[in-house]
């Protein structure tokens, strides 16, 4: 090997901030690598991407649902109360709702009810459990969703002279997913339904 005839040339020796640049700029490219993903890459269950990008499932809608309520003919189904989210840890949303006969004075008794997606699309939602039944003539109120658990407030009625307008009895409710079914557990309450 020969020995350079002259003085090293500038652009041949490397300095620190050659090195700083360099590291850069690999820095740089690695973290756009890792940034991009094809266009069609979702994450999955476990927050890695999937092949093919999935529609946010839809909440059945209580509107579309027919309930077993005894209503007088051509009398409408009041929609009193809903909550939606995925109350059974399936990955898909339920609507649990408080519904009623229509009625101009009174209180009809309600119905409360947990509706899955219709089985085909376009049809109607489906009634997966009933939580409180109408013939059991109570009346339902301070109805929400904590989490994945459905609370609610029952009232009742202590006989059958006790006028219609005015509940005498009264217990708070949850209703919780536990192994494969819809367990309710009643809050301490004395003289409750």
């Amino acid at each position: 090997m020969q020995p350079p005839a002259g003085p090293a040339l500038p652009h041949t020796r490397s300095r620190f901030v050659h090195w700083i640049t360099t590291g850069a700029a690999l820095g740089a490219v690695v973290a756009a690598v890792a940034l991009v993903q094809p266009a069609d890459a979702t994450p999955g269950a476990a927050g890695k991407p999937s092949g093919s990008p999935q529609a946010p499932v839809a909440a059945p809608d209580p509107r579309a649902a027919s309930y077993p309520l005894g209503c007088t003919a051509g009398s409408p189904v009041d929609v009193v109360a809903k909550v939606s989210g995925d109350l059974d840890g399936d990955g898909r949303p339920e609507t649990a709702v408080v519904v009623r006969c229509h009625a101009s004075t009174g209180t009809p008794p309600s119905g409360v009810y947990i509706l899955s997606a219709p089985a085909t699309p376009g049809g109607r939602p489906k009634i997966a459990v009933t939580l409180v039944k109408p013939e059991d003539q109570r009346d339902v109120t301070g109805f929400r969703l904590e989490g994945r658990t459905v609370k609610a407030t029952v009232l009742g009625y202590s006989s059958a002279t006790t006028p219609r307008c005015c509940p005498d009895l009264k217990r708070d409710y949850s209703w919780e997913w536990r192994d494969g079914r819809y367990v309710a557990i009643p809050g301490a309450a004395p003289g409750s339904v």
